[in-house]
């Protein structure tokens, strides 16, 4: 992630189509919903051909200067969005990526689509492929410099209220482990946790042992591990609007055998991409517990 004294963020911004064409699309809705955070983060966005000419077509950042167009995706702009992910060269490579994905167009399953996740992962960089996940970003990093929260985006912040899950892949649990032992106090707020199987028992030992062997028991709902079905349960939760936010520590250097229940926890949060949101790699899961305890705080002061 980069710091407020270095360059603004670059953002590669894509959407499909169905997020993109209506006046109330996902992407409208972005744009609008986070224009002050953009007003004052003042990223530059890398977008693709057709996404650019949706957001011109709507009337969106006008005049805006920090705006690169990319090729449709057609003729690979997906495709560069990857490789600019992988850049070593500042002027050249992305921080971020918004990818606002309908579960049900088949390009979201393309090579690049996945490509894209994947190397994001690898790196460290934010992928966010839902309008909840997108929109909350903006307003953490708004906050990290010391911006007014957003007063409409409270609710969402008031974690008493609020659901998270919690998922490891076997090489990633220990950096769970200690993420979850940092924040603790913030994951605490929570109403409530659940893990897949293994996390879910390991974070409850580790609970037991900063709470108390009673008080830290249950901390975390466990459900079955994930090639099992547990990704299945929680997927209904999100379904439901009973589960937000899921922090999902990915190992993307290992042949799964449950694929496919991953990709269905994460169609659950793109089918309910307004309420929903699904984080993947390790530094911006820890860079968003940092700052969601910060945003929740104010909240707190608003909601009394």
């Amino acid at each position: 992630m980069i710091s407020s004294s270095r360059r603004p963020y670059r953002i590669g911004l894509a959407a499909n189509r169905a997020h993109q064409d209506a006046t109330d699309s996902a992407l409208v809705r972005l744009l609008q919903g986070a224009s002050s955070a953009i007003e004052l983060l003042k990223p530059h966005f890398v977008v693709v051909g057709r996404t650019l000419d949706a957001i011109q077509g709507h009337g969106l950042l006008a005049d805006y200067q920090g705006l690169e167009r990319f090729p449709y995706g057609r003729d690979g702009g997906l495709m560069r969005l990857v490789s600019r992910v992988v850049d070593s060269d500042p002027l050249r490579e992305l921080d971020a990526i918004i990818y606002l994905i309908d579960p049900v167009d088949p390009s979201s399953n393309f090579p690049e689509a996945l490509a894209l996740k994947r190397q994001c992962v690898i790196h460290g960089k934010p992928f966010l492929s839902t309008l909840a996940g997108a929109r909350e970003w903006f307003e953490l990093e708004a906050i990290a410099t010391g911006a007014a929260p957003d007063p409409a985006l409270d609710p969402i912040f008031d974690l008493g209220q609020e659901s998270i899950a919690l998922i490891a892949h076997d090489a990633m649990k220990e950096r769970m482990l200690a993420l979850v032992e940092q924040h603790f106090a913030v994951l605490d707020q929570f109403a409530m946790r659940c893990a897949t199987g293994t996390t879910g028992g390991l974070i409850n030992e580790l609970a037991q042992k900063i709470k108390g062997r009673e008080a830290g028991r249950n901390w975390v709902k466990p459900f079955l591990s994930g090639p099992l079905g547990g990704d299945a349960q929680i997927a209904e939760l999100i379904l439901d609007r009973q589960c937000r936010r899921v922090l999902f520590l990915e190992d993307p250097h290992v042949a799964r055998q449950h694929e496919a229940d991953i990709q269905l926890l994460e169609r659950a949060a793109r089918t309910v991409g307004d309420y929903a949101s699904c984080s993947a790699d390790s530094r911006g899961v820890e860079r968003w517990l940092s700052l969601i305890g910060q945003r929740a705080g104010l909240a707190d002061k608003h909601l009394v």
